[in-house]
């Protein structure tokens, strides 16, 4: 059985070769490495066949080089190209009739899948593995004939145990894994094409929450200015904040692609009371909708450097989830104060509260505590925008009782 267990090792180190093409496979981000490794594959694999074979006689040399032709020349195509280096290799050993009898079997074999392949790829999973089992079983055949054609003796039941068992297991085997891993690469592409899509469909919808929020605003005060019995003063203020908010949905728009590292582009001297009652004033139609009271607190001025634009809609987003928390009213509370080098900014509200598990996870992409009608970028946005001033958030929360967010900016020392 000595013929057996060399077709046995044989076999092993091509399921070896196998099991690292697969690795590399799984390392590689390249989506035509599939195609690479599989070449490399079955070259690798025909050179070790012709490297480590039985020689039976002086001039009969036997191994397993039928298998990487065989799934090199059905899944990949590459049947003239490995028939070719099979007579290479085989010439190595010598022009005899080993190497005569290789010469017919490798070119009839190799144009034969080289021919087939296209067909061959059009059947079922279950189908090709059949093929490939039975092509194996077909052309185990050869050799054993071609030895008795030419009248030399070999051990007929090691022989043919090897050509007609071993061989077509191998080529199951190894056609096996093929389909496993190809499937495997389908599957992974599919899921990173599904991820891309998703995340295109999450930027739509972040991108629509972004600008909704200053369209709203500029919509509650257009229809604030409907009314013939407002003054001229207030007509005036509403349009500048229309004017504003229609701004800030322009610029939203222009730098979204950019909302991971925002960029604080025009940085200049914010007094923190101003800017927080522009922005409680843009919010008021709609806490007002909402039943919810918003108060600033503080009378005291407090500069900070930062953008003014960013810094609206890092606080119109903040104020906007306390108000969409209070679904039955309530009150939130703004206020400021400073220590020395350092404005801290406090936003109370009396919602619904989060689990400290949701307030570990605030900031990440796509995550939201509103569950399939929020985005999760409104808070991202936030968080980047405070990050780029070079503040910091903490966020305290019991639920039930409501949520505070605590600001802190480097001071504007005047």
């Amino acid at each position: 059985m000595d013929i057996t267990l060399h077709f046995f090792f044989n076999l092993s180190l091509l399921i070896i070769l196998q099991f690292f093409s697969i690795l590399l496979i799984g390392i590689s981000k390249n989506q035509h490495s599939f195609k690479v490794q599989a070449i490399v594959f079955s070259i690798l694999s025909l050179i070790t066949c012709f490297a480590f074979t039985y020689q039976l006689h002086e001039n009969i040399l036997l191994n397993l080089y039928l298998i990487p032709i065989l799934v090199g020349g059905l899944y990949v195509g590459l049947g003239p190209l490995l028939g070719l280096l099979a007579i290479i290799s085989s010439g190595i050993y010598g022009f005899d009739i080993g190497f005569f009898s290789t010469v017919i079997v490798a070119i009839v074999s190799a144009l034969l899948f080289w021919r087939i392949s296209p067909w061959f790829f059009k059947r079922s999973v279950k189908q090709r593995m059949a093929i490939v089992t039975v092509m194996a079983l077909i052309v185990g055949i050869y050799p054993p004939i071609i030895m008795q054609i030419n009248q030399i003796p070999f051990p007929v039941f090691d022989v043919y145990f090897a050509y007609l068992v071993i061989q077509p297991l191998g080529a199951a085997m190894i056609a096996f894994v093929i389909e496993l891993t190809c499937n495997t690469v389908h599957l992974r592409h599919h899921v990173v094409k599904s991820q891309r899509l998703e995340v295109v469909e999450k930027m739509a919808a972040a991108i629509s929450h972004e600008i909704r929020n200053p369209l709203t605003a500029a919509v509650g005060f257009v229809q604030l200015m409907q009314d013939a019995s407002i003054s001229k003063d207030k007509s005036d203020q509403y349009l500048s904040i229309i004017n504003s908010e229609l701004n800030s949905a322009e610029k939203v728009i222009q730098n979204f692609l950019t909302f991971s590292q925002p960029q604080i582009e025009s940085a200049e001297p914010l007094n923190i009371n101003k800017e927080l009652q522009f922005v409680i004033d843009i919010l008021q139609p709609s806490a007002n909708k909402n039943k919810v009271f918003i108060e600033l607190n503080g009378s005291d001025i407090y500069w900070v450097i930062g953008d003014r634009q960013s810094f609206h809609q890092c606080f119109v987003n903040i104020i906007k989830n306390s108000i969409e928390a209070m679904e039955n009213g309530g009150t939130i509370t703004v206020e400021a104060d400073s220590v020395p080098s350092e404005v801290n900014i406090r936003i109370h509200d009396t919602g619904k509260g989060m689990t400290p598990e949701q307030v570990e996870r605030l900031g990440e992409p796509y995550y939201s505590t509103k569950g399939e009608s929020g985005t999760g970028l409104g808070i991202m946005v936030a968080y980047n925008i405070v990050r780029a001033m070079k503040g910091t958030i903490s966020v305290k929360s019991e639920v039930g009782k409501g949520t505070t967010f605590e600001f802190t900016f480097p001071a504007e020392i005047s």
